[in-house]
């Protein structure tokens, strides 16, 4: 009699969203309304591959996005900003030494600046450039690195090298969308809609190839997917190669922290922090080996540039209250332990043990509000985490409205079209911007606050009583 509880908890925790969720139970209406008691599903077209197919299309809308972009051959005119199709990965060709298959982080006696990324980044970069080489013939870098930079942007073939890396590289970057997809649809037991937050997400669409961040993202996502399953060196392993491609990842070990915490299962925390650790020295001590001038690149660029695009630092700036690059870095980790010191007590005094989403996502808000820099694709940082933080797509479309309106207008900016970006004058309409997004992000933030606190108003039901650990159910036949 006393597992009851439990299983009725757990029974609760397989509803299908068109039953549950508001939202996708008034637009089921026009397709016959909500599944059904007594429904069976479709024998093939299960939820995790229903999720897959709809981020392959989503993937190959992201595509079409900067189709115009592609058509115009990654042009540096103000229209790549009109029609808001910009990508990182095509200008940092010639500009970043990929032209001439430049190892990253290597030194090349100042001849190109030092690469500005973690290492996992740096060489998929330099992966994508070796297939585009590859289908181009291998062509002779040689002769590339005996002649000016300024020749390369002449140069036919780098052309159209440089037009084709950009395809190769969403074509590389697709299983990541889908493994970010499916970790995803397995990490709740028997919710693997969860994941359509994720793979039908309009920010998605728009921000996905704007630079390498995915594979950050399915760093992450398999990351909760393992520590669900109770796999804390896999979790920790994948958080520290998450790291070494972005710097945010790291922020789940907190969340790990809470949770292991609260299920008086330290060890878990312990195996995770070990694998994170040694997978993050591993990767980075091959790049020391051999450049480490380019390995300090990222974290001196970071340490010295000022306030920049999307960050409340800049609407400040602008207003006439600059701050120099050191009050920033102290005032913006002061503020991010203050925000790791609030999850921490509200993970520690929870009615129940929260789930390591919300947490990590509440942590990566705070780290995000006062950062230096909010580049258009630090959405895709929020979006896995949102998904399985709280999946309703009420508050999930309410949050990226904020973030699609930011998008939009931060191309303006760059652009001109609202005021000059290099004035050095308040643009009342950028900082706007910035604003709606900020209380987009916080809006949800609070939601997922109210649900830690209040267990009744969170979507997925705990499964665990009192005091037990929150095991994972096995998810046979979800898939």
């Amino acid at each position: 009699m006393a597992a009851a509880p439990v299983q009725a908890d757990r029974s609760a925790a397989t509803g299908t969203p068109t039953a549950e969720d508001p939202v996708l139970t008034s637009g089921s209406e026009v397709l016959g309304g909500p599944s059904g008691a007594h429904s069976r599903g479709h024998p093939w077209w299960t939820p995790v591959r229903v999720a897959l197919a709809v981020v392959c299309v989503a993937w190959v809308l992201a595509m079409v996005q900067k189709a115009p972009c592609a058509l115009d051959g990654w042009g540096g005119a103000n229209s790549r900003y009109a029609q808001m199709c910009y990508s990182d990965v095509p200008y940092l060709y010639i500009d970043r030494g990929f032209a001439e298959r430049r190892v990253p982080f290597a030194d090349t006696g100042g001849r190109y600046p030092e690469l500005e990324y973690p290492v996992l980044t740096g060489w998929f970069a330099y992966g994508s450039t070796l297939v585009t080489h590859a289908l181009h013939g291998w062509p002779d870098v040689g002769a590339r690195r005996a002649g000016p930079v300024d020749a390369l942007r002449q140069d036919p073939a780098v052309e159209a090298e440089r037009r084709d890396l950009f395809p190769v590289t969403a074509a590389l970057l697709a299983p990541f969308v889908l493994l970010s997809a499916y970790f995803l649809s397995r990490t709740h037991p028997g919710r693997p809609w969860d994941a359509m937050g994720f793979a039908a997400a309009p920010v998605l669409v728009l921000t996905g190839l704007v630079n390498w961040d995915l594979l950050a993202v399915a760093a992450t996502a398999g990351a909760l997917w393992a520590w669900a399953r109770d796999r804390s060196v896999l979790a920790g392993v994948l958080v520290g190669l998450g790291t070494a491609a972005k710097l945010y990842p790291l922020f789940l070990l907190g969340a790990f922290l809470v949770v292991a915490l609260r299920r008086r299962e330290a060890g878990s925390f312990l195996r995770a922090a070990g694998g994170a650790v040694a997978a993050w020295l591993t990767v980075n001590a091959v790049v020391w080996s051999y450049g480490p001038e380019g390995w300090k690149a990222f974290w001196e660029f970071n340490s010295a540039r000022g306030p920049d695009l999307g960050s409340l630092w800049l609407v400040a700036s602008q207003a006439g209250h600059p701050a120099s690059p050191h009050t920033i870095n102290l005032v913006s980790w002061v503020f991010l332990a203050g925000v790791c010191v609030a999850v921490l007590v509200l993970g520690l005094r929870a009615a129940a043990v929260p789930r390591p989403a919300q947490l990590a996502f509440l942590v990566t808000v705070g780290f995000l509000l006062v950062n230096k820099v909010y580049s258009p694709q630090y959405v895709l940082w929020l979006l896995p985490l949102a998904a399985l933080a709280r999946p309703r797509w009420r508050d999930l479309l309410v949050w990226q409205a904020g973030e699609v309106f930011y998008f939009a207008m931060v191309w303006m900016y760059l652009g001109g079209y609202t005021a000059s970006a290099t004035s050095g004058g308040q643009d009342v309409a950028y900082a706007w911007a910035i604003a709606v997004r900020v209380a987009a992000e916080l809006y949800l933030a609070a939601v997922i606050v109210r649900d830690v606190l209040r267990p009744e108003h969170d979507p997925v039901p705990r499964a665990e009583p009192p005091g037990m650990s929150a095991r994972p159910a096995q998810d046979a036949g979800v898939s």
